[in-house]
């Protein structure tokens, strides 16, 4: 009897591994193969949420550009287009292009005009910034809402209110003047000149752009802390030695982000040039954008007009490089520091 309590004992007992612990193979394998299936799914996530947005940019984008780049490299104006003939020219557009007097001056005339306008908006927006850090709480709402509210104005419509302003019979600015003594300005007209219609689109453009440099650089300024501003005056900083040695120190990738950002915005700027003047007078004030959209459209040029795009694509790319170089630069910095 005994005998046979101990074989069914022996056959109804679980069979244990190592210190009587039940066996795991299986189990352990499940787990290994989910935790395998579950980190490939987390490291495909960020590239499945990025193939929409590499999807539309690649076809509202990227084919146009392609597309630009063909014809960049046709002649193709007026019969050819009604014909629809397809006169490949090579590299002859950039070569005339190049080779134009007329576009290094376009060049070197937006250059100018972007760094005046950059280095305005950047000077202007940071001390309207710094000013909303230090207003009371009604006025820094007050101000901020302006300045949305100015952002948030269609270029367009900005640009037709300026146009307004400063009209030469009927617009407040002269109006002003005249009433201040300056009865020579009654009837002055702003777009006669190169410099007085750089003048009203300068104005235009700054006016559009301070609000995204002042909010961003209040926003920016609530991250610093407090402590920093309180060492710094202790140790007898004023004004000026405190944004030197706490604001600007902590916010430089801000305004280095920024700067080149209003760059770029500035650099591109159409609608504002054109609906002012149309790059005159005498095509004096035109940029490369306006200066690619005349030879294109407006001189039936299309195939030079497309060249001319793709060149301001490639100065903007040299920003762009030169920026990413400043940013690696200051991240190795950071790095080293640590």
């Amino acid at each position: 009897m005994a005998v046979q309590l101990d074989a069914a004992g022996e056959e109804t007992a679980p069979r244990t591994g190592k210190g009587g612990a039940p066996p795991t193979r299986g189990t352990a394998g499940r787990r290994t193969a989910r935790g395998t299936a579950g980190r490939r799914t987390a490291r495909h996530t960020p590239y499945l949420l990025l193939l929409p947005a590499l999807l539309a940019t690649a076809v509202f984008l990227g084919w146009p550009l392609v597309r630009n780049l063909l014809l960049s490299f046709q002649n193709l104006n007026m019969k050819e287009l009604i014909q629809h003939l397809t006169d490949w020219r090579g590299t002859g557009n950039y070569q005339e292009v190049l080779g134009s007097e007329q576009f290094w001056r376009v060049t070197g005339r937006t250059v100018v005009f972007t760094a005046v306008n950059v280095v305005l908006i950047m000077v202007l927006g940071v001390l309207i910034g710094l000013l909303l850090a230090r207003l009371g709480k009604k006025m820094r709402l007050t101000l901020s809402l302006a300045l949305v509210l100015a952002w948030a104005m269609p270029v367009v419509a900005a640009t037709t209110v300026f146009q307004w302003l400063f009209d030469s019979r009927y617009g407040v600015v002269n109006w002003l003047l005249d009433k201040l003594g300056r009865h020579d300005m009654a009837h002055y007209d702003w777009v006669g000149t190169q410099l007085s219609t750089f003048f009203v689109i300068t104005v235009l453009i700054v006016w559009q752009s301070l609000p995204f440099v002042a909010l961003n650089l209040y926003a920016a300024t609530t991250t610093i802390p407090r402590e920093l501003y309180e060492a710094a005056r202790m140790d007898g900083a004023g004004t000026w030695q405190v944004f030197t040695s706490v604001t600007f120190p902590f916010l430089k990738p801000f305004f280095l982000a920024t700067t080149f950002l209003e760059i770029i915005w500035v650099f591109k700027a159409f609608p504002q040039i054109f609906a002012i003047n149309q790059g005159g007078p005498d095509r004096l004030t035109e940029t490369l954008p306006i200066y690619a959209f005349t030879e294109g459209v407006g001189n039936l040029h299309f195939g030079m007009g497309a060249a001319i795009s793709l060149l301001t694509i490639a100065v903007l790319l040299v920003m762009t490089a030169y920026y990413l170089r400043l940013t690696l630069k200051q991240e190795q910095q950071e790095e080293n520091e640590l």
